[in-house]
């Protein structure tokens, strides 16, 4: 039992500093939008705030299995250095390529939920329902992302 419980920690852990990491994104493109990008600036406010969301609930989590909860973002982390390619877009206002960066961080942290509810994972059953109910939202995020970028000329 002490290894699935350990295990759970590390997994909600992980996926705490992803969402750390996608709010930082997503506070980040919306500081970059311009004026008339307001639609964008509210829907990249939500999710971070969505994210935001996420975090205390899966601390509560870890805190409950007895762990040391993670306050930082992952350094390594395949949605990190997605949000930084994001930065790096803003320069030039283009909302079709802020919103393709903004899908590689979805697409990043999808990738995360949906390796953290594999059965090889280790994660405890009372943690997976928590993690189920974050996934539907964050692939919601995603699939709202990419309708947004499809609809770009």
């Amino acid at each position: 039992m002490e290894t699935t419980t350990e295990k759970s920690v590390e997994v909600l852990n992980d996926l705490i500093e992803i969402n750390n990491d996608r709010i930082d994104g997503f506070d980040r493109a919306s500081k970059g939008l311009g004026e008339g990008d307001a639609d964008l600036k509210a829907i990249f406010d939500q999710f971070a705030s969505d994210s935001r969301r996420n975090v205390q609930e899966l601390s509560a989590a870890v805190g409950q299995a007895g762990g040391e909860v993670e306050t930082g973002n992952s350094a390594t982390g395949t949605i990190h250095r997605a949000w930084l390619d994001v930065k790096a877009t803003f320069s030039g206002h283009d909302r079709k390529s802020i919103l393709e960066e903004c899908e590689r961080g979805e697409d990043a942290i999808k990738k995360a939920y949906r390796d953290a509810l594999s059965e090889d994972n280790g994660l405890a059953p009372q943690y997976a329902t928590i993690i189920a109910q974050q996934q539907q939202a964050i692939n919601e995020g995603h699939d709202k992302i990419k309708a947004l970028r499809d609809s770009q000329v």
